[in-house]
Parts: structure tokens; sequence; C-alpha cells
């Protein structure tokens, strides 16, 4: 798998910032920014294509990639 892409490690260092905010004080507004870069991290165009093998091992053998 390539490198992370600079925008999806990005998002990934915001969610864990705005995680502590939100364990520190419950505000709305965290929430929604949680739940707003929680899709942005999941649905992140650098997750499409094939299960990697990690993804694979985490989801039982019946997922792993098949080498031609």
């Amino acid at each position: 798998m390539s490198p992370i892409p600079d925008d999806l490690a990005h998002a990934q260092d915001e969610w864990h910032a705005t995680y502590r905010h939100l364990a520190a004080g419950p505000r709305t507004a965290l929430r929604r920014r949680l739940i707003s870069l929680s899709s942005q991290v999941l649905f992140h165009p650098y997750w499409q294509g094939r299960p990697s093998a990690g993804w694979a091992a985490l989801h039982g053998a019946r997922h792993a990639r098949t080498t031609p």
C-alpha cells in the first residue's frame, strides 16, 4: 500500500484532537465535528480498492488476496 496521503493524515490528527476535546467537555459542535471527520477518514479514496493484507488478517482468511 502507498503512504498515507497528507489530507488523510491531517483528518486523522484532527479526529484525535477533537476526540480529546470532546472527552474533556462534551459539546454538540464537537460531536458533529467528530462525525464529519469520521466520514472523511472512513470514506477517503485511499481506502478504496482491494483490501490490504492487514485488513484481511483482521477480517478472516476468506478475504485474503491471492497472488497470480
